[in-house]
Parts: structure tokens; C-alpha cells; sequence
């Protein structure tokens, strides 16, 4: 299992970190800039492997008292199905800085089994939650 950290990347990593997400579903187009930004204002996990090369990357929005927003969860292409997107999440959630939060909360569209099995559910009460959405933030859709 390639070793994972909280650490925040390097301009090396943001490439590849960008690469990904300009290319997923939920960020489609993204700037490498505003990859950038969202990464140095966010709490960051790496994993890398046995050279230190970046091969899985999360984010979390947090204020590290009640609340964390789990975020571009992503595992690099030959790296995947191997449970290094869980042991990122994990990462965060046995965090020291992490403990008691009120609510942890995350979106996605594909991947519900990976993180029902660390211990998230569906929303109780989803009619309580609003937001405003912008559909295409980066010039292109997202779903």
C-alpha cells in the first residue's frame, strides 16, 4: 500500500491533480489555478508510492470543529480498485484534528459501496439541505 500523509502538494503534484480533475464529472475544465487555491485553503492527503511519485489525492473542507466537506477523492489510473481511495479517506477520519466533528459530508455519483463502507449514509433529513448550484462554472457541464 503506497504511503499516505496530510500534507499539502507541491506545483508537481497540482499538475497531476489538475490533469484528473479537469477530466472528471464533477469538475470538468477546471484551472489549474483554481485547483491550486482550493488545495491551499483545504486540509490535503497524499498517497505516493515506493519513489514518492503522487498516485491518490483527497481534500477536505473543514474548519476542524464541527464540519468537513470530503472532496476530490481521486486515485491515479493503474492505482485504482485497491483500496487506496478508502485508506485517504480513513486518513482524515482518524485524524487527531478531526475528532467530534458534528458532520462530515460528501457528493458523489458513482462511488456510494467505497464510502458506505466508512460509515457514511444518506442524508436523514435531505429536504433540510438547499444550495445554489452553478452548472457550468469552468465553461463545460457539470452532473
Amino acid at each position: 500500500m503506497p504511503a499516505i500523509a496530510i500534507e499539502q502538494p507541491s506545483d508537481a503534484d497540482i499538475d497531476v491533480i489538475h490533469a484528473v480533475l479537469r477530466e472528471s464529472y464533477w469538475s470538468p475544465g477546471i484551472p489549474r489555478e483554481r485547483v491550486a487555491c482550493a488545495c491551499a485553503n483545504s486540509m490535503c492527503a497524499s498517497a505516493r508510492d515506493e519513489s514518492g511519485k503522487l498516485v491518490g489525492f483527497a481534500r477536505l473542507v473543514t474548519d476542524r470543529a464541527t464540519f468537513a466537506w470530503l472532496c476530490d477523492v481521486i486515485v491515479l489510473p493503474g492505482k485504482q480498485g485497491r483500496g487506496l481511495g478508502r485508506e485517504l479517506v480513513k486518513t482524515f477520519q482518524q485524524h487527531q484534528e478531526l475528532q467530534g466533528l458534528r458532520r462530515w459530508l460528501l457528493a458523489t455519483k458513482d462511488a456510494h459501496g467505497v464510502y458506505a463502507a466508512l460509515g457514511f449514509t444518506p442524508l436523514d433529513a435531505p429536504e433540510r439541505f438547499m444550495h445554489i448550484r452553478n452548472p457550468t462554472p469552468y465553461g463545460q457541464a457539470t452532473s
